[in-house]
């Protein structure tokens, strides 16, 4: 494989980071799992759709409706983290800029993560919408 290399690139050391696999099979298992998990909130948002607040957290006390919500919550960041990783990537080029950006996706998708599935919790678990 070294033979098909420019001479430029052998002499930089330059090649493949060996993490673009695995970035593109969490990308796509991530995005499949959304689907499911979307086909499911919407049959529950439908399901939902005329019922009051005090149904509502019935619902959500279930395991077999908590679960789900927590796990599209927590899906979503972790897919919308990827893709915005890739964009960061991409397109800015000024390694500082580079790294801030990296640093603030990883924050903010953790913390709405965090954030959605505590607050999913909390109601689950009777602590109300407070």
């Amino acid at each position: 494989m070294a033979g098909y290399r420019t001479p430029l690139g052998r002499a930089r050391g330059l090649g493949a980071a060996k993490h673009g696999v695995g970035h593109f099979i969490k990308q796509r298992l991530t995005g499949a799992a959304l689907v499911v998990l979307m086909l499911w909130a919407i049959s529950a948002a439908i399901g939902l759709s005329r019922a009051d607040f005090a149904s509502t957290t019935a619902w959500l006390h279930s395991a077999w409706n908590a679960v789900p919500a927590a796990l599209l919550i927590g899906t979503a960041f972790l897919h919308m983290s990827l893709g915005m990783q890739v964009i960061i990537e991409d397109y800015i080029q000024t390694p500082l800029a580079k790294i801030s950006l990296l640093a603030l996706n990883a924050f903010v998708c953790w913390a709405g993560a965090a954030i959605g599935v505590f607050s999913i919790l909390k109601v689950a678990f009777g602590g109300g919408a407070y």
